[in-house]
Formats: structure tokens, C-alpha cells, sequence
């Protein structure tokens, strides 16, 4: 019984903190027309993930040129005339929008994996200037903390993701003061499966009490279309099914 208090309390405690030092969304945003056209030019970040790798196959098949920035080239495994695989840390002047699926799996100890990352992207935006950044980061964070449902609020987050939380709210933070063109996409539970191609995305969404889920395909699809809608430019949205 001891246990379980303690969960709660600590669960309780740190969905706190995470709602109150999360930043705010922009409360009024004028919307922004590049003109840009249906074929762009994207760079794609962390694309050897599993958000990643949807990102790049989707946006290829919509036809846009694709720059894949890799750590490990060999992991991607696409091949396509449109796509450009890099490694190391580049970002050039022929770049429209920068497309964000930044991950890791080094969970158990404090780290700025996420938050030092975006910061030298900004920076390198900033300097080629790239206008637009679409960044993956996770319900559970600012106004929808506890809506990943009880197991996560109580369990999951605060037992085994309490570092790359505290690390994406230092992400978003960075995000929303950069000055750049942004939106801030937060999924529920990531899973494997295939694109439904229906799914729902706005404010307060998820669930204090079951966990809701989404597929990594259907967020790519999700984010990608957010390179020329500029209906949640400057904010946070929620996407799950």
C-alpha cells in the first residue's frame, strides 16, 4: 500500500512540474504563406527512426525532394532518386522546411539528448534561414500532462521516462522561444502499425484514464501536412486515434 501512495504522489508531483514548466503555445498567430508549391524541399531529422523512416517513404511519395540526416546511413535502407542521405551535422540553403523525429533510447539517466539537438538545429535554421521546423514530441507534456491515461501518468513516465520528459519539455521550450515558423506535434503511444489514415488531432485530446495510441505512420502523415497548413502554426497539437 506504501508502494502504491508513494506512485501516486511522486506521479502526481511530476505531472506538476511538467504542465507548470512546459512553455505556452503563441496566442494568436498570423498565418504564413511561403508559397512554396506542393514539392519542397525537406530536411528530416532523426530519420532512421521509426517516425523517421515513415516520414521520408511519405514525403517521397508525395514527391518532395528529401534530405535524410542519419547518424548511421546504412540504417535507413530506402533508396529513391529524390533522396539525399547525410551524416553528419549539415544543413544547407536549399532546405524549405525542417521535419523533427528526434529519439533515443537512453532512458535511465539525465541527459540533453533532445533538447541540445534541437538547439543546433534552430541554430543552423536560423543561420540558412530555414523558416519552418514540425517537431515530434509526445503527449504527456504542458497542457495534456496525464492525458497518456493512469499507466503512464503513474507508472511509465514517472519510473521510466521521467529524463526524456524533463528533457522534451527543455525542447519545446526552445522551440516556442526560437522565432521561428513552428508546430509542436504530440502523439499518444507510438505503435508499429499500418496507416489508418483517420485519426483525430487538435487540443485536449488522449485520456486521463485509458491510454490512447496512434501509428507512426499515421503521425508522419500528420506532420507532413503541416509543411503547408499553417492552421496550428505556433502551437502544441495532440494527434491519436
Amino acid at each position: 500500500m506504501k508502494i502504491i501512495i508513494f506512485l501516486i504522489v511522486y506521479g502526481l508531483a511530476l505531472s506538476i512540474a511538467l504542465a507548470r514548466k512546459a512553455p505556452k503555445s503563441r496566442t494568436a498567430v498570423k498565418p504564413v504563406s511561403r508559397r512554396w508549391g506542393n514539392r519542397l524541399h525537406i530536411l528530416i531529422i532523426g530519420a532512421t527512426g521509426g517516425t523517421g523512416r515513415q516520414l521520408v517513404r511519405q514525403a517521397l511519395e508525395l514527391g518532395h525532394q528529401v534530405t535524410a540526416f542519419v547518424r548511421t546511413p546504412a540504417r535507413l535502407k530506402i533508396e529513391h532518386p529524390n533522396l539525399r542521405i547525410v551524416q553528419g551535422n549539415v544543413l544547407d540553403y536549399e532546405q524549405n522546411v525542417v521535419v523533427c523525429a528526434l529519439g533515443h533510447k537512453r532512458w535511465f539517466y539525465p541527459n540533453k539528448i533532445l533538447s541540445e539537438g534541437t538547439r543546433n538545429i534552430l541554430r543552423a535554421m536560423k543561420t540558412c534561414d530555414v523558416p519552418r521546423l514540425v517537431c515530434e514530441s509526445s503527449l504527456g507534456i504542458g497542457n495534456s500532462v496525464g492525458r497518456l491515461g493512469l499507466l503512464y501518468t503513474f507508472f511509465v513516465i514517472p519510473l521510466i521516462l521521467p529524463f526524456i520528459f524533463w528533457d522534451k519539455v527543455r525542447q519545446e521550450k526552445l522551440i516556442v522561444e526560437s522565432g521561428v515558423d513552428w508546430v509542436i506535434v504530440r502523439p499518444a503511444v507510438l505503435t508499429n502499425g499500418a496507416a489508418r489514415g483517420s485519426y483525430r488531432h487538435g487540443p485536449n485530446l488522449g485520456n486521463f484514464l485509458r491510454t490512447n495510441r496512434i501509428s507512426r505512420a499515421d503521425v508522419a502523415d500528420f506532420m507532413l501536412k503541416q509543411l503547408t497548413d499553417d492552421t496550428y502554426l505556433g502551437t502544441a497539437v495532440a494527434v491519436c486515434w
